[in-house]
């Protein structure tokens, strides 16, 4: 399966930004869409963002849809997700995965560490 590392979390106030990164090994990337999961303290992993393998289509949680944008560099083999306008409620570890629409792939079970972002208020 390919090896995912998220990276470009951190503490941000209410209404600041973040860009999160998450870079994939193996030669099988420009082949799979990509998203981008949270999973806040006591909850459910739940989707953020998704992006299909030639960044042809774009799928966004309600919660998040305005503000979050995904993207993707093949030639990087990474995936990104510009966070604006962040709430205290966007707290949470974000991880990437290849995804299926705005799931990620059935028998996917490679999580990486997942990287923390803390918004106060």
């Amino acid at each position: 399966q390919v090896q995912l590392v998220e990276s470009g979390g951190g503490l941000v106030q209410a209404g600041g930004s973040l860009r999160l990164s998450c870079a994939a090994s193996g030669r099988s990337f420009s082949s799979y869409g990509m998203g981008w999961f949270r999973q806040a303290p006591g909850k459910e992993r739940e989707f953020v963002a998704a992006i299909s393998c030639g960044s042809g289509n774009t799928y966004y949680a309600d919660s998040v849809k305005g503000p979050f944008t995904i993207s993707r560099d093949n030639a990087k083999n990474t995936v990104y997700l510009q966070m604006n306008s962040l709430k205290p409620e966007d707290t949470a570890v974000y991880y990437c995965a290849p995804t299926i629409g705005r799931a990620a792939r059935t028998g996917f079970t490679s999580w990486g560490q997942g990287t923390q972002v803390t918004v106060s208020s």
